[in-house]
């Protein structure tokens, strides 16, 4: 059994020499080195040939201080789509009261100040 599972151990190792394509977009390519970043610091920890910064980096974000950073960021996040809609809803209101004030002005036999025929 140990050949076999020397095989499956060779065969991971090839996979993970392969050289990739890189990412067709800045995030693929980001994504791509980050995977990469974290599989090379996983393989320290195992090995415990990590370094002091590597195992600092761990430790922090895994507290529950960095957990609440990342749900504020998150939040905040949200919290802009939602006014940034609010802004696109508002001036799609304003178009609207903008028409309608216009048919009205015109159901009443008023003219458009755009139309220059020199009624009032």
């Amino acid at each position: 059994m140990a050949p076999a599972a020397k095989r499956t151990t060779k065969t991971k190792e090839k996979a993970n020499k392969q050289r990739r394509a890189p990412g067709r977009s800045l995030q693929a390519r980001e994504t791509q080195l980050t995977n990469l970043a974290l599989d090379l610091a996983e393989e320290q920890l195992k090995a415990g040939t990590a370094t002091s910064q590597v195992i600092t980096h761990f430790l922090r974000i895994a507290t529950v201080r960095e957990e609440i950073e990342r749900l504020k960021l998150e939040n905040e996040n949200k919290l802009l789509e939602a006014k940034t809609e609010s802004i696109a809803a508002t001036a799609r209101i304003e178009e609207m009261y903008k028409k309608a004030l216009e048919a009205m002005s015109e159901y009443h036999g008023n003219f458009s100040p755009e139309s220059d025929d020199g009624h009032d």
